[in-house]
């Protein structure tokens, strides 16, 4: 059954070697594909490969384990970050990342649970995952369960209506095993957020519906693990507002919007992949 290791001293090398190991993978799926979404995956990579690999209590071999912790990644465009991370936690071989949006493989676009184990919901249209996971956490509340519920988010995500509906009910239910993250990235497809619709203050928004707020580098490997792995907020749930950079990690590619969905051709490829092997 794999679980988090109990020693930070040894969570920490593996988290960081897993996260190289997903960018270099996730650049060679979109770039295969000519397709995806590799400034998302980028600035979310840390995030999922803490998760995994320093927090999450999960079993590959029995993923509908009922005592599961569960994940919902909200920005369901990011499956460069989801897939490679899931495949890392050994959910499915290696192989399964060349199939990447190909006919008949079981790596879509936008993920899916009916195809896929490890994903815990079907997301795709932003602002649903956050109201999934928000369910999740209420089932977990009524019936007692340990598992925790965590969710990630994009920032222009949080322009969507439904995700402050889903703030103010899990502030009311006083849901403490619920921990939303947002990807603070600042960029949106095209645009920045605050060009297009302007979120701060964020995290006094959340404070105002009674949630514990936390802001962090959301590419720092410690400061996540101590973050994420925190104890709950007694009586509320908790926002973890991770500031990270769109394509982080490919100096030509860190903070672009062009990379939002943006396909590197075979230069920029081997440019990329040169930095990541460093």
């Amino acid at each position: 059954m794999a679980m988090p290791l109990e020693d930070e001293d040894t969570r920490l090398p593996q988290i960081r070697q897993k996260a190289n190991w997903m960018r270099r993978r996730a650049l060679e799926m979109v770039h295969g594909k000519k397709l995806g979404h590799i400034g998302g995956d980028f600035s979310a990579t840390d995030i999922l490969a803490t998760l995994y690999f320093g927090v999450l209590r999960y079993d590959p071999v029995k993923p509908d384990w009922p005592e599961r912790d569960r994940f919902v990644m909200s920005k369901g465009h990011a499956t460069g970050a989801l897939y490679t991370v899931l495949c890392a936690a050994g959910y499915f071989p290696e192989d399964w990342l060349k199939t990447y949006m190909g006919p008949g493989s079981r790596l879509n676009g936008h993920p899916n649970r009916n195809y896929l184990p490890g994903v815990e919901a079907n997301t795709g249209p932003l602002g649903h995952g956050f109201p999934i996971a928000l369910g999740m956490a209420i089932a977990g509340q009524m019936s007692g369960s340990a598992h925790r519920t965590f969710v990630l988010t994009g920032d222009g995500e949080q322009q969507e209506g439904s995700n402050w509906e889903a703030a103010m009910t899990a502030g009311h239910k006083q849901l403490q095993d619920l921990t939303l993250i947002i990807d603070r990235n600042r960029l949106q497809q095209g645009a920045r957020t605050e060009d297009t619709v302007s979120l701060d203050p964020l995290g006094e928004k959340y404070r105002s519906f009674g949630w514990d707020v936390i802001e962090v580098d959301g590419h720092d490997h410690a400061k996540l693990l101590n973050t994420l792995d925190a104890a709950p907020a007694q009586g509320r749930p908790r926002c973890i507002i991770a500031n990270t950079i769109k394509g982080k990690g490919v100096s030509f590619m860190e903070d672009k919007a062009k990379w939002h969905h943006g396909v590197p051709n075979d230069d920029e490829f081997e440019l990329a992949m040169k930095e990541l092997s460093r």
